[in-house]
């Protein structure tokens, strides 16, 4: 889903952010001190700008134990017949989006697609990879060059889909040898015109015709029959006679063939009617054609002309749910009108079609009314359960409480706990807190408790066990923003301003969440530090120009306008030269920022379009990444430099060759040409870098070194790493902990520096290291696999699976899996054993190693 659902608050006045009236209404150049008594501001400021929303009730599938549920949906992949695998990885994204893994979420969709066992589900998937990847329809030229995304961008041939029916057969033969004696010439008369056919050959269209021309009708013995009432034309009839000799239509204006169809279907023409269907759906290529011609596709049965003018509408999501025609025609099919427009995949188009739509506007008509379909076309219990809670989320929003409260009961009693955070919200706006607190309290009281209980029910509760509340939820899933902006904003109020930053700059350090960037820019004015302020408000419009700050009521590029007044203006030599310091002190987001402002002068920008996504995509926010490479090929200075940026799109779409160590000397001699030509000393530090990493693979230890040194020289920070990974491999463990050392004192970002220099002391300290890393980043994985590993080594299994397990329950990690289902093989858990692999297997079918482990176990399941 490309937005969330936005905060349905427990009190109204909670949900509203503050009013910026006192921003706004200020002249430019003249923003008054938000406290002019005092170095800090007054607290009746610091309150009007951190008010933080109770966190959404998120549409999605939520699991309490996804493991369990990927393993069940594994095995029946493994069981099912081929046309049930579909909606099967269906229920398999759905659960990588409770989850949050948007790889996950398109490999599955991608898989529904390759298993899809009809032509609509075909089509409909193929739409839904689209509409996921709407960002790379501006290179689709590009990747069009390239076989691997062309088949899912492009349109599908559905007149190959569908191929003709082998039980449409002529009657040609049958009515041959029926022995009538009648003449061999009919005269078909319409208005003022005969039609002089074959009798035999329009005999053989169907069997209506056969026996009203050779049965025991009085046409049989006529040569001269009125077709004028049968709404044919006579130039129709013309092409019919033709069709009935050539067996194929001449091509005929639209309206003729509209004209033939109908009658075709009125005869039972089958052959004919499945020309007419075919021609039209070739001709579907607008919205307003599809628009008419579904209307004739239902009215005369036509599949093949219904699955043409479907592809049309999702091929153009989401716009096309902005035309009332569209919507009208989707929300009232009957069953028969269903059935001919996308066949047997109601749910998944509806999944499809609801998800758009809460995209769109999460409130509207057009929104409930799809997902009344949706729980209208759920087919067992896991399908139930997702479009209950979703039409419950909705009716939430819209203030519909008992509706919602209906609907989040049916869920529940289907098996989604996670509904019950629904319930608890209902119960507190209808004034019973205590209620909602012991709803919580029973759930994390008889399932293994997981970060959203406990951070659910600190919303009905006070001071510290609020706090306690929330401390628990980010130990059980730190990747939860709430409770970090409600501690950051807690002691705010109190005065602590610097706990309140540090405790913002935890979430900050390892998930760039526009809605904690947004709280501490509200920070930063509060206390009136411009300079940080405009950091972050830049950084909020790189990830997305139009965000819009405080409850969507500002957009954020007004906020910059009114803060740049306050901040010094930077000359171009001043923004390399801050770029460059930020650059050196790995502070990405600075950077970040110092490059939105360099874009604003008449610096080349496809250069720092290309710096901006190197950056984004360290900070794992791969969408905008791939935004700013298209704005860098589209801002290239030349053709070679276009050629450049176009490598680095198809290289992060996954268009690139497999790895091969006999092209180490060419990359050796391309990073030495780069060196020699005129450049900056950031990217001469980068090509210095990478030029370092090839040598030490290449175990040229003593050249390796040589370009590192160089690239510090010139302030690159991170060629420390590459110089202590040197020292290792010289035996000098101390000496490449040492420089790891350099490394942390110097990056501002430096969990994976921790991680790094973890592997090169002994196991006290590394077990410190790695505990800072996990402090810094609760999502990097290799300290829990440490951690569990060593427990192992110690014989403490439980101990060791239960460290494994608490960051499995947030981070649906291949490894993580992996090495949990060693342990209960070990152990003798085959059953455990069998449900990881299962998992694992979900997160990557194609992994070697776990698809030997998963058989090894498979052979001693009971």
């Amino acid at each position: 889903m490309k937005t969330f659902f936005p905060s349905e608050s427990c009190k109204e006045s909670q949900l509203n952010a503050v009013n910026p009236q006192s921003w706004l209404q200020v002249e430019r150049g003249k923003l008054s001190k938000l406290s002019s008594n005092s170095s800090f501001p007054s607290s009746s400021s610091i309150e009007s700008l951190i008010k933080v929303p109770e966190p959404p009730i998120l549409p999605f599938y939520k699991p309490v134990d996804y493991v369990e549920v990927l393993a069940q949906i594994h095995e029946e992949l493994e069981l099912c017949p081929p046309h049930e695998q579909s909606n099967l990885y269906l229920l398999q994204f759905q659960v990588f989006r409770g989850l949050g893994e948007v790889k996950l979420m398109r490999r599955s969709l991608r898989a529904a697609w390759q298993k899809a066992s009809t032509v609509h589900e075909k089509l409909i998937f193929a739409a839904w990879l689209k509409y996921e990847k709407l960002g790379e329809e501006h290179i689709s030229d590009l990747l069009a060059t390239c076989g691997k995304c062309a088949q899912e961008f492009g349109p599908v041939d559905i007149l190959a889909q569908l191929p003709i029916d082998g039980t449409v057969t002529s009657t040609h033969e049958t009515a041959s040898m029926s022995g009538n004696k009648s003449s061999r010439n009919v005269s078909f008369r319409i208005e003022d015109e005969k039609i002089v056919c074959d009798r035999q050959k329009i005999s053989s269209l169907s069997a209506p015709f056969d026996a009203m021309l050779n049965g025991c009708f009085s046409e049989s013995l006529s040569e001269d029959i009125d077709l004028s009432e049968n709404n044919i034309s006579a130039s129709g009839m013309r092409e019919i006679n033709e069709f009935s000799k050539t067996g194929s239509l001449r091509e005929v204006p639209p309206h003729l063939l509209l004209e033939i169809l109908a009658f075709a279907n009125k005869f039972c023409c089958e052959k004919l009617k499945d020309t007419c269907d075919r021609k039209l759906a070739s001709l579907v290529s607008s919205r307003d054609d599809a628009v008419e011609l579904m209307e004739y596709a239902l009215e005369e049965n036509c599949c093949v002309l219904a699955a043409s003018c479907l592809q049309v509408f999702l091929n153009d999501l989401p716009d096309c749910l902005n035309d009332k025609r569209v919507v009208e025609l989707f929300k009232h099919a009957d069953r028969q009108q269903r059935s001919i427009m996308f066949g047997p995949g109601s749910f998944s188009l509806y999944c499809l079609l609801s998800e758009v739509a809460m995209n769109l506007d999460p409130r509207s008509d057009k929104t409930a009314c799809f997902l009344e379909r949706l729980v209208e076309f759920s087919e067992n219990d896991r399908q139930r359960l997702l479009a209950s809670h979703q039409l419950g989320c909705l009716r939430l929003l819209r203030k519909e409480y008992d509706e919602a409260k209906r609907l989040f009961e049916e869920a529940l009693s289907a098996g989604h706990i996670y509904s019950v955070a629904g319930l608890a919200r209902l119960d507190y706006i209808k004034g019973h807190k205590v209620w909602s607190y012991e709803k919580l309290s029973s759930v994390i009281s008889s399932v293994i408790p997981l970060g959203w209980m406990y951070q659910e029910r600190s919303l009905y509760c006070e001071d510290d066990k609020k706090w306690e509340d929330l401390e628990k939820a980010s130990e059980l899933d730190p990747t939860l923003t709430y409770p970090y902006m409600y501690r950051a904003a807690t002691l705010m109020r109190k005065g602590n301003f610097q706990d309140a930053l540090a405790e913002i700059n935890r979430v900050l350090g390892f998930k760039l969440a526009l809605d904690c960037l947004e709280l501490r820019f509200c920070f930063y004015l509060a206390l009136e530090d411009y300079k940080s302020a405009i950091c972050d408000v830049q950084a909020i419009l790189t990830l997305s120009p139009d965000y819009r700050i405080l409850d969507g009521r500002v957009a954020a590029s007004q906020l910059r306008t009114l803060v740049r007044e306050h901040v010094e203006n930077w000359t171009t030599a001043d923004c390399w030269l801050q770029l460059y310091d930020r650059w050196s002190s790995v502070d990405d987001i600075g950077s970040l920022s110092v490059i939105y402002q360099m874009l604003e002068s008449d610096a080349a920008k496809g250069v720092l379009y290309f710096r901006q996504s190197l950056l984004l995509l360290r900070l794992n926010c791969p969408e905008a990444a791939m935004r700013s490479l298209q704005l860098a090929r589209q801002h290239a200075s030349s053709e070679h430099e276009k050629l450049v940026y176009e490598g680095w799109i198809l290289y992060d779409t996954g268009h690139y060759s497999s790895q091969d160590p006999s092209c180490s000397s060419t990359v050796v001699s391309l990073l030495e040409d780069a060196l020699k030509c005129p450049s900056d000393r950031l990217r001469k530090g980068q090509a210095l870098n990478n030029l370092g990493s090839v040598y030490v693979d290449c175990a040229k230890l003593d050249l390796a070194a040589d370009c590192y040194i160089n690239a510090l020289k010139i302030r690159h920070t991170r060629a420390h790493q590459g110089l202590a990974r040197v020292h290792f491999l010289r035996n000098d463990k101390v000496g490449a902990y040492e420089e790891m050392t350099r490394l942390i004192e110097k990056a501002r970002n430096n969990a994976s520096a921790y991680e790094k220099r973890s592997e090169y002391c002994d196991r006290e300290l590394t077990k410190t290291d790695l505990e800072m890393v996990t402090r810094l980043d609760p999502l990097r994985v290799y300290p829990y696999r440490y951690r569990a590993a060593v427990l192992m080594d110690s014989h403490k299994e439980k101990d060791a699976i239960a460290e494994l397990s608490k960051a499995i329950a947030f981070k649906a990690d291949l490894h993580l899996l992996h090495l949990r289902a060693a342990f209960h093989e070990h152990i003798g858990d085959v059953m455990g054993a069998l449900r990881d692999c299962r998992a694992a297997l979900s997160v990557d079918p194609n992994h070697q190693e776990m698809l030997e482990l998963h058989s090894r176990v498979n052979s001693h399941e009971p």
